[in-house]
This record gives structure tokens, C-alpha cells and sequence, in this order.
């Protein structure tokens, strides 16, 4: 079971009562202080000539900690903890290997914060001790505390916390331990919920899910795949049909927090750079990016097999970027989405559900009509105009289309080519037909016509004054 590979769902959650809220975040406070404990005893093996990390001694600590967090989530933080080293050891083989692929010698996992400065909050609750039970994307979301806890917030026999979740599961699997993290800079708490999941079934089990109601004949296409910095992906299918993944709303939301991040470190002393806070922002930024790119893969691909895609050529990028594109491209496509990191869990979450994949160049892929062949074109954002044949249409979506004909040939005009819908309103309906979608936070959604959208309402949890760590 250990060897499946692992995909990792993402929800936000709520405390259903004020006692419940004030219980988990003491809950959250005690594990820092753990893992920094368990942590301080394996450090002092490793920079010991003689030490072994693995001998380090720290059960005595679950005597103290198990009052609060419960004996197995004590365990589930030195597991993590134990986890952590395990992948620092890796890390330091492959740095002193014959081809190492990393320049700089990995440090030892570190410490969460402390007293003064306030530790990191975050929760593990082991595999056997939850479950969800969703309905129109929210659930429940139960477990225990340590007795101390149960005592002073005057739980009744086998009471637990209970906290409302929302989101829309990804993945579909084997739980294993989920986390719960306290997002500060956005005031929310959030789960996340790994599965390990079975790569053989995946394919067959989302095909039947959809039935083949788009080709009830079953037959195999194949699709491109553009991958841009205003859109996150746009695709084109050897059917004709299209789908942009709009990148703008999580962009601005990656900038407030770049923002936010900039204004704490010009409170700092000249002589320090970061801080516990700053690291927190920089870490959930990163992870909020990382999970609206997930998510979109993961939905882009359900969509490919509900039109029974089993080919796709997505864009490789590599020379391209420098020579051809602006610096405010560059920035978004390196530092905001990182394109091969993108690029990678495209290849990734395919071939779980067994659709080849094959990388293009996308050079001059935007630069030539796809529809008469003329260089005779412009190209300003996500609008494309051919002055030969006046072709309009979405750039990226003009990318992937080109990608599509250098493979498979000569195909009839894509459906929905227009750049202004979704976007400036002058398209009249009021919502689009799925071929736009865009990040609401928790699902990629069809982009409204008319307005700008914007993100679905956060949760805000509080951190209670009593639980304050440090």
C-alpha cells in the first residue's frame, strides 16, 4: 500500500461552536513544541560524531504531550518528524552522488517556531481516527483531544471536535494522515487530506464515471495543451473543442500576498531579512498557488477523459521564454506558476490515467494564422488577429491549435475562439459554456460574462487571544 502513489485533496474548515473553535487551536499550539522537542533530540545525534538519529529518545516526551494532543497524534508527529529526516538523508545522498542534480548541501529539518516568536499551527490526526461523509461539497469533520483538553472544555463520553468542511474532493483513494494548517495571513484553517490511490484503476474508473456521453461511439482523440502566464492552460481538442484555465484572479491574490510580504519585512530591523510570520506568508502562498494549479490540472484532465482524449502534446517552453517573451511573462511564468513544475504534474496526473504524453515546442507557435498559415498577424495579450484571413481569436487557445496541426495535421476551426468573452462583457450572455474557467478559491468554475469574479468567501476562524502561542 506504501508504494501508491499519493495525491493530496484540499479543504477549508470551520468549528461548528465558539468551544470547539478556543479547543483546536490549543490542540495546534502543542504540536510545534513537540515536533521542535523530537527534533532538538535528533539533531543533537546528528552533529554527533558517534550519534545516530535514529537512537534519539523521546517517548517520555508523549507523557507530558498526550494530555493535550492525544497519544496518536503524538506518535503521528514523530512519524512526521521521522519522515522529514528520512527525505534530509535522501536529499544528501543524491547531493553527494556521481550526478547530483542539487548544488547546495541540504540542511537538517529545522524547528516550528518558538515561544517569543509564536509556533506554527498546524494538526495531524492519524488515517483510522476520521472520516468524511460529503454532500454537495461540505462534510464533517470529527476527532479527538487529549484529556486534559476534554476537561477543561467539558467534553461528554467519546465527544470529539467537530468542524464543517468545505471543498471539492480531487482525488479519490486510501486516506492517509491528514494535516490541518492554520492559514494566518488569510485568518482561515485549512485540511489537507492525503490519499494513496491506485493508478491502474484510476483511468477506468473515471471513464465509467462519465459514461462516454460526449462519444457514445468510443473513439480515441487527441488534444494540445498551451501553457501560459495570463492562462494557466488553454487546450484544443482534435474535435474542435476548447478550454482556457483564466490565471489573472490567483495571480492578484499571489501579488497581495507578495505585497504583504514585502510590507512585514520593511518592518523588520535592518539587520534581519525574515521572520517566523514572513516564512508563514511565503509558505501559504506557495501552497495557495500550488493548489488552484493542481486542482486545474486534475480538472483539465477529467475533462480530457470525458472526451475520450488519449493523446496529448502539451508545449515545452524551454528557449523560448527569454527570446520571445516579455519580462512580466517571464516573472509570472518562473516565479508565479513555475512552468516546469506545472509542465511536471501535467506528465504526472496523465499518465495516472493512462493518456501519452508528448512535449512540442512552442516556438513561433503563436507567431502564425493556424488557419491560413500567414506570419501577417498580431498578438497583444490574449488577443490574436490574422490581417490576411482576420482571424480573431484567444492567443493560447491559437498555441494550442498550432501544437495540435504540427501533429496530427490540418483540422477544422476550434469552437469558441474569441478572446473578449469571459472577460470585457461584450459578450451578452450571462454565463459562459464551460469552455472559460476560473479559481473561486476552492473549484475551477465557468467564468461569469459581464463582471469580474471574485474569490468565494473565505471562513474566518480567529485565533482565540487564550491560545497565543509563546
Amino acid at each position: 500500500m506504501s508504494d501508491r502513489p499519493r495525491r493530496t485533496n484540499e479543504y477549508t474548515v470551520t468549528p461548528t461552536s465558539e468551544r470547539y473553535k478556543q479547543c483546536l487551536f490549543e490542540w495546534l499550539v502543542a504540536h510545534a513544541p513537540l515536533w521542535n522537542q523530537i527534533n532538538y533530540r535528533r539533531l543533537d545525534q546528528y552533529f554527533d560524531p558517534d550519534g545516530n538519529v535514529w537512537d534519539a529518545e523521546y517517548t517520555d516526551l508523549y507523557d507530558k504531550y498526550a494530555l493535550v494532543l492525544g497519544k496518536a497524534t503524538c506518535q503521528q508527529v514523530a512519524r512526521k518528524n521521522a519522515d522529514a529526516w528520512r527525505s534530509h538523508f535522501a536529499l544528501l545522498e543524491t547531493y553527494h552522488s556521481d550526478a547530483p542534480s542539487i548544488t547546495e548541501k541540504p540542511s537538517p529539518p529545522g524547528f516550528k517556531g518558538n515561544r517569543d516568536d509564536g509556533y506554527e499551527l498546524y494538526g495531524l490526526v492519524r488515517n483510522d481516527l476520521y472520516e468524511f461523509d460529503w454532500d454537495e461539497h461540505r462534510s464533517t469533520l470529527e476527532f479527538g483531544v487529549g484529556e486534559v483538553l476534554e476537561e477543561k472544555y467539558d467534553f461528554d463520553h467519546n465527544e470529539r471536535i467537530t468542524l464543517e468542511v468545505r471543498g471539492n474532493p480531487q482525488w479519490d483513494g486510501d486516506d492517509a494522515r491528514l494535516e490541518l494548517v492554520y492559514d494566518e495571513a488569510a485568518d482561515t484553517l485549512r485540511v489537507k487530506h492525503p490519499v494513496r490511490i491506485r493508478p491502474d484503476r484510476l483511468r477506468e474508473q473515471r471513464l465509467d464515471a462519465f459514461t462516454h456521453t460526449l462519444d457514445p461511439e468510443n473513439t480515441m482523440h487527441a488534444a494540445a495543451i498551451d501553457v501560459g502566464a495570463n492562462n494557466t492552460l488553454a487546450i484544443v481538442t482534435t474535435t474542435g473543442e476548447t478550454a482556457v484555465y483564466h490565471a489573472r484572479l490567483e495571480f492578484e491574490r499571489f501579488q497581495a500576498l507578495s505585497e504583504l510580504i514585502a510590507e512585514l519585512q520593511s518592518q523588520l530591523p535592518a539587520d534581519q531579512y525574515t521572520s517566523p510570520r514572513i516564512q508563514r506568508v511565503y509558505e501559504r502562498r506557495g501552497e495557495r498557488r500550488d493548489h488552484s494549479r493542481d486542482a486545474g490540472v486534475k480538472h483539465a484532465v477529467d475533462w480530457l477523459l470525458e472526451r475520450n482524449v488519449c493523446t496529448v502534446y502539451v508545449g515545452d517552453l524551454t528557449g523560448v521564454l527569454e527570446t520571445h517573451w516579455s519580462a512580466v511573462v517571464n516573472e509570472k511564468t518562473h516565479g508565479f506558476w513555475s512552468h516546469r513544475q506545472l509542465v511536471d504534474r501535467l506528465e504526472l496526473t496523465l499518465g495516472d490515467v493512462g493518456i501519452t504524453v508528448e512535449q512540442v515546442s512552442e516556438a513561433e507557435s503563436s507567431s502564425a494564422c493556424p488557419e491560413c498559415g500567414s506570419e501577417n498577424v498580431s498578438r497583444e495579450g490574449d488577443l490574436f488577429r490574422c490581417r490576411d484571413c482576420a482571424l480573431d481569436a484567444h492567443s493560447d487557445v491559437v498555441g494550442a491549435w498550432n501544437l495540435l496541426q504540427a501533429r496530427e495535421g490540418p483540422m477544422a476551426r476550434p469552437a469558441a475562439l474569441s478572446a473578449g468573452r469571459g472577460r470585457d462583457g461584450s459578450d451578452n450572455s450571462s454565463e459562459c459554456d464551460g469552455t472559460y474557467w476560473e479559481w473561486d478559491g476552492h473549484d475551477w468554475r465557468p467564468a461569469v460574462f459581464g463582471k469580474q469574479s471574485s474569490p468565494v468567501d473565505q471562513p474566518s476562524v480567529g485565533k482565540p487571544a487564550s491560545s497565543q502561542p509563546g
